[in-house]
């Protein structure tokens, strides 16, 4: 699973202004990361706005990426939710032509225990002809997927490949670190903190920045993968303000304004989302000005 190593991009879902899916849009995303330099991209995540589409809207956006795409890099879509024989089902009728693997988002709202989420993974892993990537991210499901939850799964089911992990716990992923089998990876899911996750054996990042910033952040990603933690630390410390600014107002509000200042797509968001203030709009130009 090597094609995980690295720089992956959760997309945005660009929009028009009357709310629609913006096609030529995600178009311009596309190859604009493409030509950046990652490493493959994550339809559909937390990030894509996943929340507030339809059914009909995520099937059209998976097959739309697929085809712009085209090949190129490996591509990743997001399937979870909160009732596991429903997400069990979309994960039976996804058209998974040019995509490599799921992540899936540990249940949100209910909080299920530990052996709940155990038994949640476990119903997905026997439902998927997919490798799937677990997705544990506390701030936005109200539960936290345990290292021994983590590693209980991976030991168990072959075809979860991995962790995005969100969980900013460095006990936690120093545990997993430790604990989990060798070929099992773990995924960086916060932009700050990718480069010291990989300085404990973290194979890379699933990036929120990187949709406008790709060559910079995948560059740096590069530097760590090949262990010049010294070279990648200016880059890791020059994009800490662009990333603590993309996050201020909500994501993916804060990158969608610097997707529209480069020129790749509009900056609206669906409800109960709002497009970034005017300061913060600001503070994110200037910040281009220095970085890109």
């Amino acid at each position: 699973m090597n094609k995980f190593h690295g720089t992956g991009v959760a997309l945005v879902t660009p929009f028009n202004t009357d709310g629609s899916v913006d096609y030529q849009g995600l178009e311009r995303l596309i190859n604009h990361l493409v030509n950046g330099g990652i490493e493959y991209l994550v339809s559909l995540g937390t990030t894509g706005e996943t929340a507030t589409l339809s059914k009909d809207e995520k099937k059209k956006v998976w097959e739309f990426t697929a085809e712009i795409n085209n090949g190129r890099l490996p591509l990743v879509a997001g399937i979870g939710g909160n009732d596991t024989l429903s997400v069990a089902e979309e994960i039976k009728t996804f058209e998974s032509n040019g995509y490599s693997a799921i992540l899936s988002v540990s249940p949100y709202y209910n909080k299920p225990n530990q052996e709940g989420i155990y038994q949640h993974y476990k119903y997905l892993s026997e439902t998927s002809t997919l490798p799937i990537l677990l997705y544990n991210v506390p701030g936005r499901t109200g539960s936290n997927m345990t290292p021994e939850t983590t590693c209980r799964l991976a030991n168990d089911f072959k075809n979860l490949i991995g962790i995005k992990d969100a969980a900013g716990s460095f006990e936690q992923f120093n545990q997993i670190m430790r604990d989990k089998p060798a070929d099992f990876m773990l995924i960086s899911g916060d932009d700050p903190v990718a480069l010291p996750m990989m300085a404990i054996g973290a194979v890379g990042v699933i990036s929120v920045i990187g949709n406008a910033l790709p060559r910079q952040f995948s560059d740096m990603i590069r530097l760590c993968l090949n262990g010049e933690f010294a070279k990648a630390t200016p880059a890791h410390l020059s994009l800490l303000e662009f990333t603590r600014l993309c996050f201020a107002e909500g994501n993916p509000v804060g990158v969608k304004a610097a997707l529209k200042q480069l020129g790749v797509c509009g900056d609206d968001v669906r409800l109960p989302l709002v497009k970034a203030s005017t300061n913060l709009d600001a503070q994110i130009a200037e910040q281009l000005k220095q970085l890109a």
